[in-house]
């Protein structure tokens, strides 16, 4: 009987333990580091991630390698060079249902260096349902083919200014809650603000739209600044808003 109970208490101890060795494993599957996903996009991989939680900066634009091998400030203005460092991002990339943890990168100005690091991106990229918790910089940034942000929440500061849609670009039911900044920015066909909310301000100034302009919904909680934007050619008008 003694035997017996042994048994079971090492059989009981055997299951505990594999249970919390599947919950470690599930945890930390459900975990990706933002390094392993800049690994892969630097040997021109496919990136795709479901359901998953991203921690650490993700940079596209790769600045803290490239820093070191740049020539200091005063040799590229004395040669006339140019401060803006791109990266070309070749690879398709989804998102969906994925929270980041830590700011997003395609746009960062070092004010020691005065270098300006952008990203571009020349294959379909997707952020579905996706929540940004830290900052989203997509400033200069130009997509070259289908761009959806479709479903998610941007908590902190976010900004596409002067950023370029080459395709039909989708931000249906996202949600700003802070400033949000597209000033500049150029939607060449079309673009889908369907049932978006902004919490603050909505900054539109200069923006230009060629193709669909979707608004049905759209939900500004304080200013919007259309001033001087392009709507096929002609200017935004507050009745856009009501119809």
């Amino acid at each position: 009987m003694k035997s017996q109970f042994n048994n079971l208490t090492r059989f009981g101890l055997a299951m505990v333990l594999l249970t919390l060795f599947t919950i470690g494993v599930q945890a930390q599957s459900n975990t990706v580091k933002a390094s392993d996903i800049m690994d892969a996009l630097k040997k021109g991989k496919e990136v795709s991630y479901e359901n998953v939680t991203v921690t650490g900066v993700l940079d596209f634009t790769f600045m803290d390698e490239k820093m070191p091998d740049l020539p200091t400030k005063r040799r590229w203005w004395r040669n006339g060079g140019d401060n803006t460092v791109n990266e070309i991002i070749e690879s398709k990339i989804t998102f969906t249902n994925v929270t980041f943890a830590q700011d997003v990168i395609a746009y960062y100005h070092d004010d020691r260096s005065e270098y300006t690091f952008t990203a571009d991106f020349e294959n379909d990229v997707v952020f579905k349902n996706c929540k940004f918790e830290r900052d989203a910089m997509f400033k200069y940034s130009e997509f070259e083919r289908d761009a959806s942000f479709e479903g998610s929440e941007f908590s902190d500061d976010t900004t596409f200014k002067y950023a370029q849609f080459e395709e039909k670009v989708n931000f249906a039911s996202t949600r700003f809650d802070e400033d949000a900044i597209f000033k500049y920015t150029k939607f060449r066909r079309g673009v889908s603000f369907e049932e978006a909310r902004f919490e603050r301000s909505l900054d539109m100034k200069y923006t230009q739209v060629r193709g669909d302009f979707d608004i049905k919904g759209l939900y500004v909680r304080w200013d919007i600044d259309t001033k001087y934007t392009k709507i096929n050619g002609r200017g935004f008008s507050k009745y856009m808003l009501d119809n």
